[in-house]
């Protein structure tokens, strides 16, 4: 972890404040009920908590055991659908099956090969029709496109502008 995440989040509650405007748009607008969500590099959990105060079930996964930690107990504090897992993305690998992905501003704390990597192992885990919305730097977004283009199953652009890669898994 090039920067302790781990040290901040003990230090600050909520340290990276509110939900990212374009996933908040993206679940006004999703019509799936009770969905199976992943967040992957969810720190202390502002896009899992936001997304679960919606109805869905969100499991959040970091490196940092404090920001799972303070997560899994703001969510147990509102009652909300949220489990949390300490793991490093570097061998992260889901166990379960997901209608939307979300990773904001995770990938490019990793190089290039890693974090390809874990793009390559998230996507077998997403459902069909499911989504994979991904916030990162514009810079790394043709390498994941390529990811996207060479997977097995087909998947088509949603919102490909501004540091943001929406896919949707048709097949």
């Amino acid at each position: 972890m090039p920067y302790d995440y781990d040290a901040l989040y003990q230090e600050q509650r909520h340290a990276l404040g509110e939900p990212t405007q374009a996933f908040v748009d993206f679940f006004e607008k999703y019509a799936q009920s009770s969905a199976q969500v992943l967040d992957v590099g969810c720190g202390q959990g502002r896009d899992a908590l936001f997304i679960a105060r919606l109805g869905h079930q969100v499991t959040g996964v970091d490196v940092s055991p404090a920001g799972i930690e303070q997560l899994v107990t703001d969510a147990k504090n509102e009652n909300l659908a949220i489990s949390g897992i300490v793991a490093d993305l570097h061998d992260y690998t889901p166990d379960s099956s997901f209608d939307v992905v979300v990773i904001d501003r995770t990938l490019h704390m990793l190089d290039a090969e890693p974090r390809l990597g874990v793009l390559r192992r998230i996507l077998p885990a997403v459902n069909s029709g499911g989504y994979v919305l991904i916030a990162d730097e514009k810079s790394n977004l043709p390498a994941m496109r390529e990811v996207f283009t060479a997977d097995d199953a087909a998947w088509a652009s949603v919102k490909d502008t501004g540091g943001f890669l929406f896919m949707q898994k048709k097949s």
